[in-house]
């Protein structure tokens, strides 16, 4: 029997041999990193560049944190992000460690990015061609087509302040807002995002498609900065990109670069406590009772898990539990995880992404993210990857996730999940069905996710979907600093700080991170044990 060569066979050898010095342990100090998502991963890896021995602990069995997928009948599913906009940032990560993301990972470009369904018919597909996308517009309200452009327009000036410039350095000093207070007020950051693409545009529908992409980074589109509408900008710019093998896979091959550095990646293995010693991050304890002694200690946790819980222990100047019991907290995901049998060849029109509108937008929306309310006249975001990636189901099946916008836990005589999950995954399959009929007949594999499912997994505060709300004056220097206000030696990663949620967001997370953590070989008291 051929034994196949795995290219990174050769790599491993040789990293091994990198760091056996031949005078004991590996000499170079110690990272902790808590939590092996994608942010967490990522500040691994620029760590690793930095020439430190990274440990990333991690409390579930499988890389990736909410970008990890589980197999159910022969149908793989991916439970969180799905897309992949600005592969740039990767592929930086990538270069920042010497290695080629290409060779890594497989991305597919999707055209079109996603089709909208609008409740009376009609409907719009985001296309990479940007000549393609203005013919949609031209289609479907002719007399927006310059206020598009201009929409178009508005959003390539706001990705070059707000991602590339804001979103990928420190905000961790009151001077780099102040610096910048002057371009918030010229691009109208005080405006909204949907009333930014109102000010544009008359044709609702039209509205509601240049300003949903808050709902992708867990803000409300009525009350998010109109800075945001640079996401339109970064998919025309970049496209939308599919991972083959899903987002599960771009985590395992960061974890492959994280081991080739000399790092490891330590599974069912929980953090208790980050330990401070005289005002310092000084490592970490385990659930089991075992202590990790550290130079440099980052935590991938939700930022509220890390102040209220890792950090239960000290005393915190900023991140109190009252202050941020009184952020506001994105909302919760309602997620069912469906397989079909034999579908394959079944409705055609419904392909890779498919938002189906619901008939509320903004009452939806405020229901949601102000009332706390569940509501029935849902809107949804449908993931069929198998027709991109056959191979996340059996021949001639299909997988998919519907995804539905509710409230987080937060609320005042909230949803009662134990008692609503299956009627409420049943109305899900109902609006489903009169795009694809014969559905419920189709299904074999199901799980559902819920925000209780997001609290117990992944420990997020108030089983929100993407952390801290991304409004205004919960961004930038007003997040949890990437540096912590708290105590030395301490930095974070991922959703809940700066820059914020998405893939870009917290691998750009990690680029601001490293910035901010000496190189190893400044580091004093060099702890490697």
């Amino acid at each position: 029997m051929l034994k196949t060569t795995d290219p990174y066979d050769d790599d491993m050898r040789q990293s091994e041999q990198d760091y056996d010095t031949g005078t004991g342990p590996d000499p170079r100090p110690r990272a902790i990193v808590i939590g092996a998502g994608i942010g967490g991963l990522a500040s691994a890896m620029r760590l690793g560049a930095k020439g430190y021995r990274v440990e990333v602990i991690d409390r579930l069995d499988s890389v990736g944190g909410r970008g990890t997928a589980v197999t159910i009948d022969g149908h793989r599913f991916d439970l969180g992000p799905t897309i992949v906009t600005v592969p740039q940032v990767f592929h930086d990560l990538w270069a920042a460690c010497g290695r080629d993301f290409d060779k890594d990972v497989d991305l597919r470009p999707l055209d079109p990015f996603y089709t909208i369904r609008f409740p009376e018919g009609s409907a719009f597909n985001m296309r990479q061609d940007h000549e393609d996308t203005r013919d949609e517009v031209r289609r479907l309200a002719p007399r927006d087509l310059a206020g598009f452009d201009k929409m178009v327009r508005d959003a390539e000036a706001r990705y070059s302040f707000g991602f590339e410039n804001l979103g990928r350095r420190p905000m961790n000093e009151l001077w780099e807002l102040i610096k910048v207070l002057p371009i918030f007020a010229w691009y109208r950051a005080d405006r909204s995002v949907y009333a930014h693409a109102a000010m544009r545009m008359k044709d609702e529908r039209l509205r509601m498609a240049m300003s949903f992409h808050p709902l992708f980074i867990g803000g409300d589109p009525f009350n998010v900065t109109s800075i945001y509408a640079l996401v339109s900008h970064l998919e025309k710019e970049y496209g939308v990109h599919y991972a083959m093998g899903g987002v599960g896979a771009i985590a395992e091959a960061m974890a492959k670069v994280v081991r080739l550095q000399g790092g490891n990646v330590r599974l069912s293995a929980e953090v208790d406590e980050i330990i401070v010693a005289q005002g310092r991050a000084t490592g970490v304890r385990l659930k089991s009772g075992e202590t990790l002694d550290a130079a440099v200690t980052v935590s991938n946790a939700d930022a509220g898990h890390t102040y209220e819980h890792l950090m239960r222990k000290t005393k915190k100047r900023r991140w109190t539990p009252a202050k941020l019991a009184r952020r506001r907290w994105s909302m919760g995901l309602f997620i069912w995880y469906f397989g079909t049998k034999g579908t394959r060849d079944m409705w055609p029109d419904v392909g890779h992404h498919t938002i189906l509108s619901g008939p509320r937008y903004k009452g939806l929306v405020r229901d949601i993210f102000i009332h706390g309310k569940l509501c029935d006249d849902m809107s949804l975001y449908l993931h069929r990857p198998s027709v991109t990636d056959p191979g996340c189901a059996p021949d001639g099946d299909d997988s998919f996730y519907a995804l539905s916008p509710v409230p987080h836990l937060g609320f005042e005589n909230g949803v009662d999940w134990e008692a609503e999950a299956e009627p409420y995954r049943q109305k899900v399959e109902a609006e489903l069905e009169r795009m694809m009929p014969g559905l419920g007949a189709r299904v074999t594999a199901s799980h559902v996710m819920t925000p209780l499912d997001f609290q117990d997994r992944y420990l997020s505060s108030y089983g929100s979907g993407f952390s801290i709300e991304p409004r205004i004056l919960q961004s930038a220097w007003f997040r949890p600093h990437n540096v912590s206000e708290e105590v030395k030696g301490l930095y974070l990663a991922g959703a809940g700080t700066h820059p914020g949620a998405g893939l870009p967001g917290v691998v750009s997370s990690a680029e601001v991170l490293a910035k901010l953590v000496p190189d190893a070989a400044t580091v004093k008291g060099r702890v490697s044990a």
